[in-house]
């Protein structure tokens, strides 16, 4: 390993989320000391995942098939969606381990000052779910930014004949996100949605 491809490797390591230059040395001289336990396997797992990894083709979920294993669970086909933003928000309502329906990931929020309107996210997408899957509920699980709250009435306006509409209630601060937090707060707020 030159020098160089080690400069490369912190480079790459300080543009993850949560790492900047400094810390993005530290893990990576963590890494090199740790060379068989932690950097050949880590170089493998993210060989294989670089490899396999795709979005599920149904709900915008990440995997390693063309269909998640939440959408291939017959267990989950309850009638309830719940519509999230990114993947990392559904990955945080499943730490909670308290909703047992499907998802569907928006891929961002509406936003007029960035140019995302309804057809570069999958709005049009989760209207046709709702009806092709028999949808009961829809538990807008967005986040409580100007954008998510903006989303959120788009979608209620575009579903508002068609399906119970409900959104995530107490324990979700104005301005939080889900992925920061504690799945208690999580399963406070998903048993407390309310109708929109």
């Amino acid at each position: 390993m030159s020098s160089s491809d080690i400069d490369t490797l912190i480079e790459m390591m300080a543009k993850l989320p949560g790492l900047g230059p400094r810390s993005a040395r530290r893990a990576v001289l963590h890494l090199i000391r740790k060379r068989a336990l932690l950097l050949t396997p880590l170089a493998d797992a993210m060989q294989a995942v670089a490899a396999t990894a795709r979005e599920c083709l149904n709900c915008g979920n990440v995997g390693t098939s063309d269909i998640c294993d939440i959408c291939h669970d017959d267990k989950r086909a309850t009638g309830e969606l719940c519509v999230v933003e990114d993947v990392s928000d559904l990955w945080a309502m499943e730490r909670a381990n308290v909703f047992k329906g499907r998802y569907h990931v928006l891929g961002g929020t509406l936003s007029a000052l960035e140019g995302v309107g309804p057809e570069e996210l999958s709005i049009p997408k989760l209207v046709d779910r709702v009806v092709s899957e028999e949808i009961s509920e829809v538990i807008l699980a967005l986040n409580a930014t100007v954008d998510g709250q903006t989303t959120a009435h788009y979608i209620a306006d575009q579903l508002e004949t068609r399906v119970k509409l409900t959104s995530l209630a107490q324990g979700v601060p104005i301005g939080g996100e889900l992925d920061y937090l504690d799945e208690g707060t999580i399963s406070a707020a998903l048993n407390a949605r309310k109708t929109i």
